[in-house]
């Protein structure tokens, strides 16, 4: 079937960018961004931006890239600019190198078969059902896909194409903003924001059709490190404290229906998510989440409390726990500004684009933006199953989501400045 210019494009777009290496690095904390692909993603799209004629536009040597596209509104009429904000790099759940996407086209409504290992059946994914006889693209089932975030990174360039073509679109100033290491959760430690004049931004780094998230956890990442006495285990009696037994101990006390795999909708959780380490000295990094500040910051007492409790236990060990917020609620911020969800809502419904408004069981660039006064609610994206080798995408619901920006530029440039 052949495709709209709008879906040939975003699909291009897509294929073009899943396949740059962009995983980002946790681990590495001297250097921004983490990795040298998502560098070169970053090139790759201020050299299109320029392609398209857009000239305003600053890269950051910290991994950011800031297009602003002028306004075209007649008579000189001034309104707010506004932004939209998408992230280049890929998780490491699973392998986010190497991609290799396979497009289904016309869809058959039956299991997808991505390797001899792995099936992409729809018992698990009911949602395919409503793409049958339409455009997917699915992995091989040996990496992730990357619709996280380049499925955003892709409808925000092709609108950009776009409004730079078709000026009977009357829109005022649009700012395009690409950044790394989202999915490290210190993406936005070094932003640039007065570079920015954006009264809002949306973030483009939601899921399936219609989603759309004004909400999400406060963050936190907990490091806590078990310190031992090593001792020859021959005469270890009385003597050797064995600080990976003190940091076992201590997650199995962790309440275990308060963790991400037994909650969901707003209930918060503790992750034990890595640790390392020797009988004399062992790491645990925790991962705490919840809706509620004061109830984050209630888990982690707790943790300050379970220490103790370790060191009562193990004596002649020690425990050092150090905190760090990785974001807030972004929606303290976007309630004072009703406007920038009423922008959406109108805008969804001139397209006909049924909406469904849910919390964020994570966070994005825009949960940071926010704390920075800017509200940066997120738009859905089309891509389900984030962060596996099960990820996919679906192309009718990534053009939907391109003609709803375009839509919001619409309505924005509408009003009074």
């Amino acid at each position: 079937m052949e495709k709209t210019p709008f879906e040939k494009d975003l699909l291009d777009r897509f294929l073009r960018y899943v396949q740059i290496d962009t995983m980002s690095d946790p681990h590495v904390t001297d250097r921004r961004p983490t990795t040298a692909g998502q560098m070169d993603l970053l090139r790759m799209v201020d050299k299109e931006l320029a392609d398209f004629g857009i000239t305003d536009r600053y890269f950051d040597p910290n991994g950011y890239l800031i297009a602003r596209l002028p306004s075209n509104l007649p008579g000189g009429r001034v309104v707010k600019t506004i932004g939209f904000m998408a992230h280049v790099d890929t998780a490491d759940d699973v392998m986010g190198n190497g991609v290799k996407p396979r497009i289904i086209d016309a869809y058959d409504g039956k299991d997808i078969l991505l390797n001899s290992q792995y099936t992409l059946s729809v018992e698990d994914n009911p949602a395919l059902v409503d793409y049958i006889g339409k455009t997917l693209v699915v992995t091989d089932g040996t990496t992730l896909l990357g619709a996280d975030d380049k499925a955003g990174l892709a409808i925000i360039m092709s609108v950009a194409k776009r409004l730079v073509e078709d000026h009977s679109i009357l829109h005022g100033d649009v700012e395009f903003i690409i950044t790394t290491d989202e999915e490290t959760g210190a993406g936005m430690d070094l932003f640039p924001i007065k570079k920015i004049n954006s009264s809002c931004c949306y973030t483009l780094d939601g899921g399936p059709y219609g989603e759309l998230e004004a909400e999400c956890f406060n963050a936190s990442t907990v490091n806590v490190t078990f310190t031992g006495v090593p001792f020859h285990l021959g005469a270890a009696r009385g003597k050797m404290v064995n600080s990976v037994t003190m940091a076992t101990r201590f997650i199995a006390s962790l309440p275990q229906s308060e963790s991400p795999e037994a909650t969901d909708g707003r209930y918060g959780y503790y992750c034990a998510h890595e640790i390392q380490g020797t009988a004399e000295k062992t790491e645990l990094t925790l991962y705490l989440r919840d809706f509620d500040l004061d109830q984050l910051k209630r888990r982690i007492n707790v943790l300050v409390q379970l220490g103790k409790t370790i060191e009562a236990l193990f004596p002649g060990g020690s425990v050092t726990i150090e905190n760090k917020f990785v974001y807030y609620n972004m929606y303290d911020t976007i309630k004072k500004n009703p406007q920038v969800l009423e922008a959406v809502r109108e805008s969804a419904r001139t397209l006909g684009i049924v909406l469904h408004e849910k919390v964020i069981r994570g966070g994005t660039d825009g949960a940071r933006l926010a704390e920075l006064g800017i509200p940066a609610p997120n738009i859905f994206t089309g891509g389900h199953n984030y962060h596996s080798r099960f990820e996919w995408a679906a192309l009718p619901t990534m053009v939907s989501a391109a003609n709803l920006v375009q839509q919001i530029i619409v309505y924005w440039g509408g009003l009074s400045g």
